[in-house]
């Protein structure tokens, strides 16, 4: 028996004593990292919300399979945040469907969440209408003309089914019931009820596809509303993914158990426990990329050092070598070489250990 089957749902309960240690420990954490975050200036906030929502979007589509290019996503989230980062890359319509949604979650937290924005989110994250191959239902509910959604795994033949959620007839009637209980969610913790909306949004599984990355929106709009912020600076997506096996355990267990849901409740807090701690990374790397800049705020770089370095501070893939400049600033292999070798003078690169046709550079240690 599905969770949705039981004759009480959806009365979902917990244990709020089992709960409320680990529960003041995340409230205490997520209160540090806001009031942390709140000491730094302007600019570094901008960069640190901007790192964390680039981290959110690209790690929410690859719990689901699907991998986002980095450098898209930033320049996609940057141009909407009004940010100056140097070198935007080219709208990309699938990158932009997916920040806009995140972007119209975390920050209109105070708008209502309603069936047609819901919709809308739909229709960005598959503005094709088709996923993969496949067409499906885009803005509306799903119908089950291709028989009853299941979530399954294995190849064909020899397929194993997780879950199967409640038929497309119940749909809007079950929807309508969440939305209005997310309207209004009672005394509940707001974290409890962001751990809650994700479950219950899941196991109704409303759309053909992409109700996981949505689930993960609605579980963001609600932290930020239990902060009263539209500034992320820790990813919960970021975290699920690192996770993603243990997520989808648990999932499927309370998805298959009794309505008392203390112990899904309980992996939440933790996994949200654990995305907070992460956030240090976060403030990390943005106090390391200001602390660069202010030691070569002087320094006569041109467009093109500027920009490889920036992509360095924010996590550069792989080694940088004098094509992979070359081909980042489209300039020659020569003019690359002639700008590593000046921020080598300068202390800001250094040549890697390897030599020869494998060369490669890093940032200098301690910049």
């Amino acid at each position: 028996m599905y969770l949705w089957e039981q004759p009480e749902w959806p009365g979902l309960t917990w244990d709020a004593a089992r709960l409320t240690s680990l529960l003041a420990r995340v409230s205490r954490e997520q209160g540090r990292v806001v009031g942390r975050m709140e000491e730094l200036g302007f600019d570094l906030r901008r960069e640190a919300h901007l790192n964390t929502l680039t981290e959110d979007v690209v790690r929410s589509s690859e719990i689901e399979g699907e991998k986002l290019d980095n450098d898209h996503v930033r320049s996609s989230l940057a141009r909407r945040l009004g940010m100056d980062i140097g070198g935007l890359l080219p709208a990309d319509r699938k990158v932009d469907g997916v920040v806009e949604m995140m972007l119209d979650a975390t920050s209109n937290y105070a708008q209502p969440l309603t069936a047609e924005r819901l919709f809308g989110w739909h229709a960005a994250l598959f503005p094709t209408g088709h996923s993969g191959l496949q067409k499906i239902h885009v803005g509306r509910w799903r119908d089950d003309a291709g028989g009853p959604m299941q979530v399954v795994s294995g190849p064909i033949g020899r397929r194993k089914v997780h879950y199967q959620a409640p038929p497309a007839a119940r749909v809007p009637a079950e929807m309508e019931r969440f939305l209005a209980w997310f309207a209004a969610p009672g005394d509940a913790d707001p974290l409890l009820s962001a751990g809650l909306a994700h479950l219950w949004f899941v196991t109704i599984h409303p759309f053909d596809d992409g109700n996981g990355r949505i689930a993960r929106a609605i579980g963001d709009l609600a932290l930020a509303r239990s902060e009263q912020s539209p500034q992320r600076f820790y990813s919960m997506s970021a975290q699920i993914r690192r996770e993603r096996h243990s997520y989808y355990t648990q999932l499927e267990r309370t998805q298959k158990g009794g309505l008392d849901v203390t112990s899904w409740q309980e992996w939440f807090l933790s996994c949200l426990h654990r995305a907070i701690d992460g956030s240090r990374e976060t403030l990390a790397r943005v106090l390391d990329k200001a602390r660069f800049w202010d030691r070569f705020a002087q320094a006569s770089l041109n467009a093109r050092q500027v920009k490889v370095l920036n992509r360095l501070l924010d996590g550069f893939e792989g080694k940088l070598t004098t094509s992979k400049w070359a081909k980042l600033t489209k300039c020659s292999q020569d003019t690359a070489y002639r700008d590593i070798l000046d921020l080598i003078e300068r202390g800001a690169l250094v040549r890697d250990p390897a030599g020869g046709r494998s060369t490669s550079y890093s940032l200098a240690v301690g910049t």
